[in-house]
């Protein structure tokens, strides 16, 4: 009886930890969402520029802030299978004529942030 009960308690065991494998055998897709950020198109962008040019470069922002109605935000998350998330974050700034005076790449993988101001 003692046997038996242990050899069920072993492979109960043993059956509870595969369960915790069993997540990463699964397929998943990779999920991104938002603006794609690229390198060479912030590269691009400048301070002086418009708006106009502004969402030629980049497209369309993700959110335009009711109350910060002269920044745009710009966000990139791409979820790629069980790695973590990738975010990158663009903040562009505008005066009240609608051209960029400051510009702010929050860029969390790499954990800096890079920041081009008007002089």
């Amino acid at each position: 009886m003692k046997m038996k009960s242990l050899l069920a308690i072993i492979l109960l065991a043993m059956g509870v930890t595969a369960c915790s494998t069993v997540k990463k055998v699964v397929y998943r897709i990779d999920v991104p969402q938002g603006n794609y950020l690229e390198q060479d198109k912030i590269d691009q962008l400048q301070i002086g520029m418009n708006q106009v040019q502004v969402q030629y470069l980049l497209g369309t922002p993700v959110l335009r802030d009711v109350f910060a109605e002269n920044r745009w935000d710009y966000v990139f998350i791409k979820r790629e299978g069980h790695n973590d998330p990738i975010q990158r974050t663009l903040l562009v700034y505008f005066d009240n004529k609608g051209i960029v005076t400051d510009i702010k790449l929050d860029d969390i993988k790499n954990q800096k942030v890079v920041e081009k101001k008007a002089q």
